[in-house]
């Protein structure tokens, strides 16, 4: 599932985690010759590396693919090229001969959202050779597993040359996604509130943020403190089985 919030997709609002996923890719880009050019960006579903990765992507020019569950290699492979702008036909050979050629001569990095089931597949191999053949900055991304799993696979694990926890949302950074998404004033302690419940996750921060900015116009308000709102936020739970 993308961690990017429909509502704030092409807007920015510079979180913690952004900087974060922003610094990781520097590291690769400016790292010194003959050292490991693979990043690993990870965290829990929500924590928004998804839309830190499309920061990145736009401020670096890199391409980016998403692996889908039903992805073979050649899929892989061939959306790869597609999002490089090269024509997606040939052997797998063939197509990787293709990413590493424009990689190399476009002169620009990867980032590979979902990379755990490329682990989970075997195919995450073809990671290490794109990079290695090519040079670019290769950033993966994944759930909290995803170092876990690549140390299973030593060639891999062993090209790693950062490793960056995405973290949990704090104040400040609910702050900043308050004043992008919502026109009403909020107050610390009740976004604080917010922030607890929606465990640190973006994407339950901004439906939360939703669900203030609505309760504030049903009631004709232009700003919110913690009195003015005794609701239940969401917290992403499943409901309860309903009695008989």
């Amino acid at each position: 599932m993308s961690d990017a919030h429909p509502k704030i997709k092409g807007t920015v609002a510079m979180l913690k985690n952004v900087a974060a996923c922003m610094a990781t890719m520097e590291r690769l880009r400016d790292r010194g010759g003959g050292r490991p050019g693979l990043g690993v960006f990870y965290g829990h579903s929500g924590y928004g590396k998804t839309y830190a990765a499309i920061y990145v992507q736009n401020k670096t020019n890199a391409a980016r693919v998403e692996v889908g569950d039903s992805w073979t290699r050649k899929v892989f492979l061939e959306k790869l090229c597609l999002e490089l702008g090269v024509e997606p036909k040939g052997t797998i050979a063939a197509l990787v001969d293709r990413a590493v050629e424009t990689l190399l001569d476009d002169d620009r990095p990867l980032i590979i959202d979902e990379a755990d089931k490329l682990v989970d597949k075997g195919m995450i191999e073809l990671v290490r050779q794109l990079q290695e053949e090519s040079g670019a900055p290769i950033l993966l991304l994944g759930e909290e597993k995803l170092p876990s799993k690549l140390e299973k696979v030593e060639r891999v694990h062993n090209r790693v040359l950062v490793w960056e926890p995405a973290q949990p949302c704090d104040l400040a950074d609910a702050r900043s996604l308050a004043r992008l998404v919502s026109p009403i004033e909020i107050s610390d302690e009740l976004l604080d509130r917010v922030r607890a419940a929606s465990s640190g996750r973006a994407r339950r921060i901004v439906v939360n943020l939703d669900l203030l900015t609505e309760h504030a116009r049903n009631n004709g308000l232009k700003a919110l403190s913690g009195d003015d709102f005794h609701g239940d936020f969401y917290t992403g739970a499943a409901p309860r089985p309903r009695g008989a």
